[in-house]
């Protein structure tokens, strides 16, 4: 069996007669496009992933649950009204790592009173800050965000070869125009 037969077969197109410039020049530019979008994007989506979960992992790190006591009472919020999850914002005083007391606002569940110890989520400075993701969920956010980046990728690098290949579609219909109206006149006008 010819050792070039495979080469032949993936290639057909380069012994035809009728290929022309932009045949080849198309043939190019799709699979640049397709090793783009499968070598970069699969790259951009892991580093992407990966820069997401040091960034949940570093929040953490520095996040700590500490208790604090709820100094004002946070009533019932009826629906609609800026309640987020059945929790609202109330005022918190509570000792930071250093020693130091701390007073602010925060979500708390509705319908507590004054004097109520809740947990709250402070910084490596004492102030108050949100709850890290848990490890499950910041391996979906870093999974979502590496999936956005290789989209994010591909559209434009697709988007791109769709152009060209709508240019080289128009030169080929020009040079086609071109040569018929070379060729028809040649023809006459031949009725049966």
């Amino acid at each position: 069996m010819n050792g070039g037969c495979g080469t032949r077969a993936l290639w057909r197109w380069r012994g035809n007669p009728l290929r022309r410039t932009e045949d080849v020049l198309e043939a190019w530019v799709v699979l640049a496009v397709w090793v783009v979008v499968a070598v970069g994007g699969t790259l951009v989506g892991v580093l992407a992933g990966h820069a997401a979960d040091e960034s949940f992992a570093r929040q953490r790190a520095e996040r700590h649950a500490v208790r604090a006591v709820l100094v004002t009472g946070s009533s019932p919020i009826p629906a609609g009204d800026s309640a987020v999850d059945g929790r609202a914002a109330g005022r918190v005083r509570w000792t930071a790592p250093d020693g130091t007391a701390h007073t602010g606002t925060t979500l708390v569940d509705t319908g507590l009173k004054a004097g109520t110890r809740v947990v709250v989520w402070v910084d490596d400075r004492g102030g108050l800050t949100g709850e890290p993701p848990d490890r499950t969920a910041a391996t979906v956010e870093a999974v979502l965000f590496g999936g956005a980046a290789a989209l994010g990728l591909a559209g434009p690098v697709v988007g791109i070869g769709a152009l060209l290949r709508w240019r080289l579609d128009r030169r080929r219909i020009d040079a086609w125009g071109r040569e018929w109206d070379l060729v028809e006149p040649g023809w006459g006008h031949r009725t049966g």
